[in-house]
């Protein structure tokens, strides 16, 4: 009696198993990263708005015909799609569109700096944190004592210490949201610390330093990362509102908070010269919202509503 082979299954045998935390485990999950991300309309849409907001800062130079501190006495108040003047200009004859692309510039550096500052001071305490128990109680109430203050309270104060200027807004409105990276990272540590492949390192007597560097970073850096697109338009608007009062970025330096200042005397007699920076800060704090909710569900579908 002669058996009847068996025909192999279409399309070959099934892939091998990926370990969690693992490098293929780490490249699986970022290709169905991006195909979530093409896949999310909205997140499209913030893409595609952060995306134009970049192009027309660093372009700057290039898509504008005047110089941002440019006056011209001769033509203040322009209305908008006046010849030459596509947003028209603000009191002291200068075009509200440079100004604007150049601002836009202005508060994306400060995000960027901001940005930086928090996650390269509140990731290693959060990983600390989160790893070593004796020194939890220790960040927390540290944490918990910024965390009792407004952001914007702790801002304008080092600010006032530090000095009106780009890099000291940034600086403060990076140092304010520092407690916050520090607990998202902190949670973030303590949960992955209790999976099976931190288990088993910690098995194989691997040190704390490389468990955390090769196992806990890795496996925390998408939580980072959308932490960090939060951060961003807090960062801007808080630009925009620090430089409005008069403790940002300095005159003639253009900065949307600092239009925004210039043009609420005249509301009423040109209106675009406030409008138009407003819609600006708007279009870049939606971008980043819309981009990171649609990141923050491609990197965890479980937190879709």
């Amino acid at each position: 009696m002669t058996s009847t082979p068996v025909d192999p299954p279409v399309g070959g045998p099934p892939p091998p198993p990926t370990t969690p935390g693992s490098e293929a485990d780490l490249g699986s999950r970022r290709g169905r990263v991006v195909r979530e991300l093409l896949g999310n309309p909205l997140g499209l849409v913030g893409g595609g708005l952060l995306l134009l907001v970049v192009l027309v800062a660093v372009l700057a130079p290039l898509i504008t015909a005047y110089s941002p501190t440019e006056v011209d006495f001769d033509l203040p108040f322009q209305k908008p799609l006046t010849e030459g003047y596509p947003l028209g200009t603000d009191d002291l004859g200068r075009d509200v569109w440079t100004r604007i692309a150049y601002g836009a510039r202005a508060s994306l550096l400060v995000g960027l700096i901001a940005v930086g500052l928090a996650v390269a001071v509140g990731t290693p305490l959060g990983l600390a944190a989160g790893w070593w128990g004796w020194l939890d109680a220790i960040v927390s109430r540290l944490t918990d004592l910024m965390l009792a203050f407004p952001f914007l309270v702790i801002a304008v104060g080092l600010a006032a210490i530090n000095g009106a200027s780009l890099t000291g807004a940034a600086v403060a409105l990076g140092i304010s949201q520092v407690p916050t990276m520090v607990r998202v990272v902190r949670a973030e540590t303590i949960r992955v610390k209790q999976l099976e492949f931190v288990t088993a390192a910690r098995s194989l007597d691997a040190s704390s330093g490389r468990i955390l560097a090769q196992h806990v970073l890795p496996n925390t850096a998408s939580t980072i990362i959308v932490q960090a697109t939060v951060i961003m338009p807090v960062a801007v608007i808080g630009e925009a509102i620090l430089s409005f009062l008069g403790l940002g970025i300095q005159p003639p330096t253009p900065s949307l908070g600092i239009m925004l200042s210039d043009a609420q005397q005249y509301i009423f007699r040109a209106p675009s010269a406030a409008i138009f920076p407003g819609v600006a800060i708007a279009v870049i704090c939606l971008g980043f919202n819309l981009f990171g909710d649609a990141l923050r569900d491609a990197l965890d579908p479980t937190s879709r509503r």
